[in-house]
């Protein structure tokens, strides 16, 4: 059989009652049956309103199933009756009504509606944003009112369509009013409660944002499926980046409240993990706090991995299209300002193109250390700056002293030449250090050592001089760069651990599913997507690491360096524990029927070890007593005898035959023969041994495609478990109803009813719930009763029994309705 392909879902949303969703839905089918379209009315509500009943003028509508329930009539979509017309597009009102309990295949209209589109079927629908499931309790906060109807929100948002239907509280007031919505009798109470002016700008405001939401997430994917990088301007974005600096609270507080100044605008803090300057002094704790402000202020955190924090700043805000990026000025001293290149928030503001750039004071603006105590590793600046100033500072400090000349003493000129080489050490390294060293010893030479203006390397003390300051240069150079390379090994290990941190974190979250990790992944590393696949891909620009066992991440983007590397693979790893769950999860759920078997053959052996033997027992005893020679029995006793014997072999037969049948049953290989079956047929047969029953009149009920000795099987089954919970004096009640192409037969005892949670448990084989007599029957009844009523297409369901009790209800096709139903060549069979 061919697959069929889905239908497409399209929702009108409103803020409110009275908007007019009826209204354009039912339009838009009149427009697409206008266009040729194929479109059936499943079901419409419309109130009473006269011009939204007009608009189902030349729209053919299926019939409606009629429920009773509580003594009430209701009506209902017939979900049968749309499956089997198969319009191309079918119009379903009240998304998020439920359903008449114990009528039809599903508790809730949508998910109704997910059938239909499972069929290959398109359906229009209407929905009122207090019914979304995310958003019940803040309505409930607005009007007061609890919405017991809800549909997840998931369901909505794949919807191929959903159109806002829109209108100011005031024109909403004015059609209450004119009596446009409801009757003139409820018009003054909902204008004094639920339809008040504040309480209908609040329900405008969540539609439209959340449609905005949903409308934003379509962009997101259209951008990414046309690798559109630059910023499209569709709402507020703000990103904030922390660097786990004591200035962080006020930061994420300022981009809160420009965030806030756009309706509908997002909060986004970021925390880029580095080994470089801006790694120094992060505080973790500083870190979890300023996580947890975002979150209360409604916006999100995110944590990526990058050694140059302005590219990875303006990457994630370009990935994420945002529009304003808010950073802190810099911690640093106006003089390592100076000394060094422009900092994260001078590139930052060159690179951000379209985006703006808010650089926000604190008060630790320019308190930070100066660069040596901040500076793990040698930057591109220090490399050029420590030989220019291993050259350059020498000689301007003679050109100082040299106007001091007679102030100073040689020991003094000297120390003062040995700190400037320790200086240019700690700038530049050891390169730096030597020239500075050689530089200033040989000025120290020929301007401050007698004789003055004449270089004397032939004198031991100036040989000596100088090896003192190639010594001391070389040994400060070392222990500097020593302590940078810890330093940044340290930084390193703890960026690492903070992106693990992070990670950790989103499992605990609960977003450890795999493609929660693989979009954790991607956005991490900046990289343009990130796969889980079979095989390793052959192809340029990948990134690809084991994952587990026949499990590979593959990384499309930049390229990616050792350290990144590392922490990669520990990403890898949680990847591939989750593919091992997973993996895990599909075994066990392969098992399980394995284990329901297990479990259902030792109820049956603990079952047959008493209820088979008692029959048989009996019947033995029966029959071991009539061929005795020792007794001599009257015809009195060996006629008891014999009937002991008949009723014990026909309770082991009844026995029998449920075991077979629910083995054939299970293994769905039980032989139908299905025709035209009239109720009248059956019943005697099916009612011969249950006492104190009362059947309705049954005459006006059409015959019902079934196999009539399975029919009986099932009413004989209802009909006994009802009989042993009715009290004496009362009978089992059966009657029948026909509605909408099928007949509903219900079984009615007057017995304690059984809870809703234990109703699906009634038919689970060798259950005996509520059981006045547990010695007797395999509890195979029910579960046997539902069986055989599936396999000739029909459905049995409990309900309650007004003032008191448990109805079993049978609905079955009705033959002729089934026969038109049957596609052409398929046999119903019988006659």
């Amino acid at each position: 059989m061919s697959d069929v392909r889905s239908g497409r879902l399209k929702v009108y949303l409103g803020a409110a009652p009275g908007v007019g969703k009826t209204y354009r839905m039912l339009d838009e089918g009149r427009r697409r049956a206008a266009r040729g379209a194929d479109v059936v009315v499943g079901f419409a509500e419309c109130h009473g309103r006269r011009h939204t009943e007009a608009m189902l003028d030349g729209l053919e509508a299926v019939g409606r199933l009629s429920c009773s329930y509580r003594g009430g009539a209701f009506e209902e979509m017939d979900l049968g009756a749309v499956l089997d017309r198969r319009p191309q597009v079918a119009i379903v009102d009240e998304f998020a009504h439920s359903n008449v309990p114990g009528e039809g295949r599903n508790a809730k209209r949508w998910q109704d509606i997910e059938t239909l589109l499972g069929a290959g079927i398109d359906v229009i629908t209407a929905l009122n944003i207090q019914h979304l499931e995310s958003l019940n309790d803040v309505v409930e906060k607005i009007t007061g009112v609890p919405q017991h109807e809800t549909v997840p929100d998931e369901i909505v948002r794949r919807a191929a369509q959903i159109e806002l239907v829109d209108m100011p509280p005031e024109g909403l007031r004015r059609r209450m009013a004119h009596g446009n919505i409801y009757t003139p009798e409820k018009i003054d109470a909902a204008l004094a409660n639920y339809f008040r002016p504040g309480n209908l700008t609040a329900l405008r405001q969540l539609a439209l944002l959340w449609t905005a939401d949903r409308v934003d997430e379509a962009l997101q994917e259209y951008r990414s499926q046309h690798g559109i990088g630059r910023v499209w301007e569709t709402r507020e974005r703000v990103v904030v980046a922390l660097t786990g600096g004591p200035e962080g609270d006020t930061l994420v507080r300022r981009a809160a409240r420009i965030a806030d100044r756009s309706a509908g605008g997002d909060l986004l803090a970021v925390h880029v993990a580095r080994s470089d300057a801006l790694a120094a002094g992060v505080s973790h704790a500083s870190l979890a706090r300023q996580r947890r402000l975002v979150e209360d202020l409604g916006g999100s955190y995110h944590s990526v991995v990058g050694d140059d924090v302005a590219t990875a700043l303006v990457d994630f805000a370009r990935a994420e299209n945002a529009t304003q990026l808010v950073l802190g000025t810099s911690r640093r001293g106006r003089l390592a300002r100076f000394l060094t290149a422009p900092g994260t928030g001078e590139t930052v503001t060159e690179l951000s193109g379209d985006i703006d750039v808010h650089r926000v004071t604190h008060e630790r603006s320019g308190r930070g250390t100066l660069l040596p105590s901040r500076r793990r590793t040698l930057s591109t600046a220090r490399l050029i700056a420590g030989p220019v100033a291993g050259l350059v500072l020498p000689v301007l400090l003679t050109l100082a002293l040299a106007q001091m000349r007679g102030t100073l003493n040689l020991t003094s000129e000297a120390l003062l030449f040995l700190l400037a080489v320790v200086g240019v050490a700690c700038i530049g390294g050891v390169a730096s250090a030597v020239i500075a060293s050689v530089t200033a010893s040989l000025l120290l030479n020929y301007w401050f050592i007698p004789p003055i203006g004449a270089f004397t390397l032939s004198d031991p003390n100036a040989l000596v001089a100088l090896g003192v300051f190639v010594v001391v240069a070389a040994v400060v150079a070392a222990v500097v760069d020593r302590s940078l390379r810890l330093s940044r090994r340290s930084a390193r290990t703890t960026a690492e651990a903070e992106t693990m941190s992070s990670l950790a974190g989103s499992i605990v979250r609960g977003e450890a599913t795999i493609p929660a990790l693989l979009e954790r992944t991607r956005e991490t590393f900046g990289m343009e997507s990130a796969d889980l696949v079979d095989e390793p891909p052959d192809m340029p620009g990948l990134t690809v690491v084991p994952a587990g066992p026949g499990a590979w991440l593959a990384l499309r983007g930049r390229t990616l360096s050792s350290s990144e590397r590392r922490v990669l693979a520990a990403f890898a790893a949680h990847v591939g524990s989750a593919v091992e769950r997973s993996r895990l999860a599909e075994a066990a759920a392969e098992v399980e029927p394995v284990k329901a078997a297990d479990r259902l053959r030792t109820a049956l052996l603990r079952a047959v070890g008493h209820d088979l033997r008692t029959p048989l027992a009996a019947g033995w005893a029966a029959v071991t007593s009539l061929r005795s020679q020792d007794v001599a029995f009257s015809e009195e006793d060996r006629d008891e005898l014999l009937a002991t014997a008949d009723e014990s072999m026909a309770k082991l037969n009844r026995l029998v035959e449920n075991l077979l049948d629910l083995s054939r049953l299970e293994a769905g290989v039980l032989p139908l023969s299905l025709r035209a079956t009239t109720l009248e047929e059956v019943l005697p047969m099916a009612l011969a041994d249950v006492p104190d029953v009362e059947v309705a009149d049954l005459e006006a009920i059409p015959a019902v495609l079934a196999d009539p000795p399975l029919l009986e099987r099932v009413i004989a089954n209802l009909a006994g478990n009802a009989a042993r919970h009715t009290p004496r004096g009362r009978k089992v009640l059966v009657t029948a109803s026909a509605l909408a192409g099928r007949v509903e037969l219900r079984v009615v005892d007057r017995g304690p009813g059984l809870p809703v949670d234990g109703r699906e448990r009634l038919f689970e084989p060798f259950q005996r719930l509520g059981d006045t007599d547990n010695t007797t029957g395999l509890g195979l009844g029910l579960a046997l009763a539902r069986g055989l009523t599936e396999a000739m297409d029909g459905a049995l369901s409990p309900e309650d029994t007004p003032g008191g009790g448990l109805t079993m209800v049978v609905s079955l096709p009705v033959a002729v309705h089934a026969r038109e139903a049957a596609p052409t060549g398929q046999s119903t069979g019988g006659t």
